[in-house]
């Protein structure tokens, strides 16, 4: 089935939705803003997380434009109206593993005519891409902008050091060990039950997001994250449980136990006609194209293909913002240190910004914009 663009209507001033074909076997769909002369323009791509799409960045896109930037958000592989991936859990994973994917961020960019972007900006997922494309190519991602998820830098060789891995069945052991087990969302999401559990959810998929929205948000009160001492399940065990979940419950059970009351739903950063955006994609393809990348992260026969950049850093400007509320700052301990002393050599900003918790660029955007916009000029001094 052919899709349409994403109907105008749901879009703001000077954004469109088109089709990009030809990109690493993918047509790809993209938001665009700044499109009119966008070849006299520096150019950002931006990069969604999970549970998200390119309409995540609706809220930064026209300011960017505004100031100068042709801005390009994708709907990822796995995602929104981007086709030519493979939907079913029992699909051969290659296609979704990091290596694929920063090929599909190269063909994207050589698909748009150009040879270079002035920045990559990552959020969630989009936060593990981003700062790889850049340390793998730095000719092309001239900057990177992480957000959420800290970027600790690529994996050691066997028989290095050791620390956050979530390949390793041991953890998992631990969580589902202790008094009141547990299991870590990731490796829930790696399990062939979480598509439907989502999907197929008795809430219904609006309900569903609605939920997981709030409660990853700083409008959830107790979202006050801090450091965790150690990779241990008694520490882990800390977080809230969209993180680390009860052993017996499903992420649509987590999500409906925080149901925010009908006054919280009408929030100021995600309205019910904008979350209905995310609920028809969602309900049309389901979740299974977002969690396949997960299961490369918690499968050791992926890992192999990125310790061959062990000891490399990232060189390029970089910058890092997320939300004082976001605890993706430190759901990894010690990876929000390692990025800023080790994994990036040239970290010009990094902001946690109040009010915000993982959703940082709809909860705050002004700020956001107001960061990246800082830190782009700031590179470009530099440079």
């Amino acid at each position: 089935m052919t899709l349409p663009p994403l109907d105008a209507a749901v879009l703001p001033a000077g954004v469109r939705s088109r089709f990009v074909d030809g990109v690493n076997g993918l047509r790809m769909h993209v938001l665009e803003a700044g499109y009119a002369d966008a070849t006299e323009r520096p150019c950002l791509l931006l990069l969604h997380g999970f549970p998200e799409i390119a309409y995540s960045w609706r809220r930064v896109m026209p300011a960017l434009a505004e100031a100068g930037y042709h801005v390009v958000a994708p709907d990822l592989r796995g995602y929104g109206r981007t086709t030519g991936w493979d939907a079913a859990y029992d699909t051969d994973l290659r296609p979704f593993a990091l290596p694929n994917v920063i090929r599909d961020m190269l063909g994207l960019v050589w698909a748009l005519g150009r040879r270079h972007v002035d920045g990559v900006v990552g959020h969630d997922y989009g936060a593990i891409i981003a700062p790889w494309c850049a340390l793998v190519r730095p000719d092309v991602f001239r900057t990177a902008t992480i957000m959420s998820a800290p970027f600790s830098g690529p994996p050691p060789v066997p028989g290095g050091a050791t620390g956050a891995d979530l390949a390793d069945a041991a953890i998992h052991e631990a969580l589902a060990a202790l008094p009141r087990p547990r299991k870590h969302y990731q490796w829930y999401y790696s399990q062939r039950p979480a598509n439907d559990d989502m999907w197929r959810c008795p809430q219904g998929v609006h309900a569903f997001l609605r939920g997981y929205f709030h409660h990853k948000s700083a409008d959830w009160a107790d979202n006050r994250p801090f450091r965790l001492a150690a990779w241990t399940a008694e520490e882990l065990a800390k977080m809230p449980t969209y993180y680390v979940m009860d052993l017996d419950r499903t992420m649509a059970e987590t999500a409906a136990e925080v149901m925010p009351s009908s006054e919280a739903a009408a929030c100021r950063w995600l309205t019910e006609d904008e979350l209905a955006v995310y609920a028809g994609e969602y309900g049309r393809i389901g979740f299974q194209g977002g969690l396949n990348p997960y299961r490369c992260r918690t499968d050791d026969a992926f890992r192999s293909d990125l310790e061959i950049f062990a000891g490399r850093t990232l060189d390029v400007p970089s910058c890092f913002i997320s939300g004082t509320s976001d605890w993706g700052v430190y759901q990894m301990p010690g990876a929000f240190e390692a990025m800023q002393t080790r994994a990036c050599t040239r970290m010009l900003t990094c902001e946690l910004v109040d009010g915000a918790g993982h959703w940082v660029q709809q909860e705050q955007p002004e700020a956001v914009v107001r960061l990246l916009l800082g830190f782009l000029e700031q590179a470009d001094a530099d440079a």
